[in-house]
């Protein structure tokens, strides 16, 4: 399971990750977290991922490799000073990614340009195979969302809603660290 951006910043969220154990991967962005690095600590704390989702979120596809550098190494760079470590794993903002963006990628230290395969919905998934199934080694987007965009709907209770459907279809959440 994968968190993006880091808008939403809910207490509740980190308690639940904490008392359930689920591992995540948060794919930050600076743009959305610069008032409040701290929020993340305790999930860092407790060996969730801290990864690398650029400084301000753009299309990487509509900027040249320098630009693109920037974006990448600016926010290994920020998440390296507030963790304690460089992060090797890194999504491109809208899975918008370039020959480019692999190779600014590799000059930040970069190791993996993560994808996903389903994507976490208020209630639902969303999956991009038609049989609408997860399979071992499948990656889940979710992002740091709250109630204003969730429809009234916390980011805690769409996570539960989640993790139900994962254990449904007979599944575990696993570290995404641990496989790559």
């Amino acid at each position: 399971m994968t968190v993006d951006d880091g808008a939403e910043k809910d207490p509740e969220f980190t308690a639940m990750m904490r008392d359930l154990g689920i591992p995540v991967t948060m794919f930050l962005t600076d743009a959305a977290i610069r008032d409040d690095y701290r929020y993340f600590a305790p999930l860092a704390a407790l060996g969730n991922g801290v990864a690398n989702h650029t400084l301000t979120h753009p299309n990487l596809r509509t900027l040249g490799r320098e630009a693109q550098r920037r974006e990448i190494c600016g926010q290994q760079a920020k998440l390296a000073k507030e963790y304690g470590t460089t992060p090797r794993l890194f999504r491109p903002p809208y899975g918008n990614w370039n020959e480019d963006t692999r190779a600014a990628a590799g000059t930040c230290g970069v190791e993996a340009i993560v994808l996903w395969r389903e994507s976490m919905q208020i209630t639902n998934m969303q999956y991009q195979r038609g049989d609408r199934k997860l399979r071992p080694g499948d990656v889940i987007l979710a992002h740091f969302r709250g109630p204003a965009e969730l429809k009234g709907t916390t980011m805690t209770r769409m996570t539960a809603n989640l993790l139900r459907h994962i254990q449904e279809q007979g599944f575990t959440v696993a570290r995404l660290e641990d496989y790559l």
